[in-house]
């Protein structure tokens, strides 16, 4: 019945409500630009009054986007479903493109080193009348065998991984996904790009070689292929480097972001919705709560922290003369007496709402945040001052300390605790959260679910812990983490079987040289430290390319946090050393 009522009068006459999503279909062609420029005379019109002095329009706006732009482009509150991310979309086709182009590397560098095992054959192939335009399409046509086949295996890997990476990505793929013409087509011609993209060079390398010479047994490949080869496995090691130092960094913030302090202690925090139908018992049902020596404390408000601070009713504060419109946003919650001890929140100043006094339900408790928007000097300053919100007058009562109560992502925003009283029209609690012990949380829950079912028993009793919610805040940046991570390895794998071939050419062009060195006293780890010596330029080389762009990206990616690490000099160094390990072991 209260809804029914709610929907009838409130709905149908208060602009300002946002509960509900608002469609719009519009005749093709139509001109957006021009609906959206009304918009601030339409808010205006319809909503006078509501922000106090302040105009509607300065307030609040309204905006349009394109239905089909929400899921990837669209990252406001509330949206209808968890949204994805078109930046997460590039990274990951970035990173897909690299391990591609590093593959081709591969390819590059194996099959120039495999070339004097087929200098013989392609001398042979020329004398008896082959052209170089022939061999090259041979050459090619190897690459793309090697690509198609590279797809079947790959299609097959696909079928097998795929539940594990909808797992890590939350995402819901199948492979159906891939049966539509627009991805079909695409990976038709990828073989068809990738094999020429790798095989382009070592075909016109190979095919370049003198048939008189290779018969002759005096092929020699040419130090200059040899640096180029060096240069690929130089990019190959700074894809690796860049990918190491990015998985350190992106770990590194989730840890900074789930032991930083909060301001609040969320162990052992119970969050339920909080029905109506309690209010005129609420009193008598804390009190049964609060026999039970498990329950340590529990208290009502309009939002919980984890959650957004969208609900503004403009303030004002004492000016020269009068009361002066605040020009900052101040964000309110709704709560009662026990919010604060509950979340284990601390005063700067002044104290928190008490049952012990009838005037507090026009009081005020602002955050330290706020204190600084509305100009005053210090915490203790602000108490006792006159104090106007949402049209009710009333006075700080006290100041706390600032904490975060959205996400790291958000700064922290001035916030106004207030008692349902002072808020126009009726109490709108939301939430309910108990403080539980943590010494026995099966027997505190049933004494919760016992009480609950006792007070509301055609209530669903559905329970969360708060730091499942504060854990929900970064899945994207864990699952991200953990995509990175199999990225790196991946990455760092395919450059390693990259190295891998490089050595192999040069030790086979190094073979007598080594074999004199033997004979004249040299032991196995003076020819492999030799050797390695030689390895490792390439890695440096890499590595001092990398770091710049490594911080570079990964500067910009700690932007979307408000508060951050600085990125620690060590991250670097360990991603040099992890890559120079790793070459010298391949």
């Amino acid at each position: 019945k209260d809804s029914a009522v709610y929907v009838e009068k409130n709905l149908r006459t208060n602009w300002g409500n946002n509960s509900f999503f608002t469609y719009i279909m519009l005749p093709k062609g139509y001109n957006i630009e021009n609906m959206k420029a009304r918009f601030p005379a339409f808010l205006d019109n319809h909503m006078a009054g509501q922000y106090g002095a302040i105009q509607p329009s300065k307030g609040t706006k309204l905006d349009l986007q394109k239905l089909t732009d929400i899921h990837l482009h669209s990252h406001t509150d509330y949206e209808a479903e968890p949204n994805g991310d078109i930046k997460r979309v590039y990274i990951f086709s970035c990173i897909a493109f690299f391990i591609l182009l590093i593959a081709c590397i591969n390819y590059m560098n194996l099959s120039t080193a495999r070339a004097a095992l087929r200098a013989r054959e392609i001398g042979i192939r020329k004398v008896v009348g082959a052209r170089k335009k022939e061999l090259v399409i041979q050459f090619l046509s190897e690459s793309l065998l090697l690509t198609w086949a590279a797809i079947l295996i790959a299609f097959g890997l696909l079928y097998i991984l795929l539940p594990w990476l909808n797992k890590i990505s939350a995402q819901d793929l199948s492979v159906g996904i891939l049966l539509k013409w627009q991805v079909l087509v695409p990976l038709f011609l990828s073989p068809f790009i990738v094999g020429t993209i790798a095989g382009i060079y070592p075909a016109l390398f190979m095919s370049s070689f003198q048939p008189v010479k290779t018969l002759k047994g005096l092929f020699k490949i040419r130090g200059g292929s040899i640096s180029f080869r060096k240069v690929l496995v130089i990019t190959q090691f700074a894809i690796s480097i860049i990918l190491i130092i990015t998985t350190m960094v992106v770990f590194q913030q989730l840890r900074f972001m789930q032991h930083t302090s909060l301001g609040y202690d969320k162990e052992h925090l119970v969050t339920l919705p909080y029905y109506s139908q309690l209010d005129n018992q609420y009193e008598s049902f804390r009190n049964t709560l609060l026999q039970n020596s498990g329950i340590k404390d529990a208290g009502r408000s309009s939002r919980i922290p984890t959650g957004r601070l969208l609900d503004d009713m403009g303030a004002s504060a004492p000016g020269a003369d009068s009361m002066v419109p605040v020009k900052a946003e101040i964000r309110y919650v709704a709560t009662d007496y026990d919010f604060i001890p509950t979340y284990g929140i601390h005063m700067a100043a002044g104290r928190n709402f008490s049952r012990e006094y009838g005037t507090d339900t026009s009081g005020f408790i602002i955050n330290e945040a706020a204190v600084k928007a509305i100009g005053w000097k210090s915490a203790e300053q602000a108490v006792g001052k006159n104090f106007t919100y949402g049209g009710i007058n009333g006075k700080i009562i006290g100041v706390m300390h600032d904490f975060h109560f959205e996400s790291l992502h958000q700064e922290i925003k001035p916030l106004i605790l207030i008692m349902p009283s002072t808020a126009p029209g009726q109490s709108f609690y939301n939430n309910l959260t108990v403080k539980i012990a943590g010494d026995n949380i099966p027997a505190a829950l049933a004494a919760l679910k016992s009480t609950w079912q006792k007070y509301l028993p055609d209530l669903p009793y559905q329970y969360t812990f708060l730091d499942e919610k504060f854990s929900k805040l970064y899945e994207a940046e864990q699952r991200q983490g953990t995509i990175f991570t199999a990225f790196a390895a991946i990455a760092i794998f395919i450059a390693c079987l990259g190295l891998l071939g490089l050595s192999a050419f040069t030790i086979s062009q190094r073979i007598k040289e080594i074999g004199i060195r033997k004979v004249l006293g040299a032991d196995v780890s003076t020819i492999v430290t030799l050797l390695s010596k030689d390895f490792l330029k390439p890695v440096g080389v890499a590595a001092i390319v990398a770091l710049p762009v490594a911080w570079y990206f990964m500067h910009k990616w700690l932007q979307d946090f408000a508060y951050r690490i600085s990125m620690p000099w060590w991250i670097f160094i360990a991603a040099g050393i992890i890559a120079a390990l790793i070459a010298l072991l391949t």
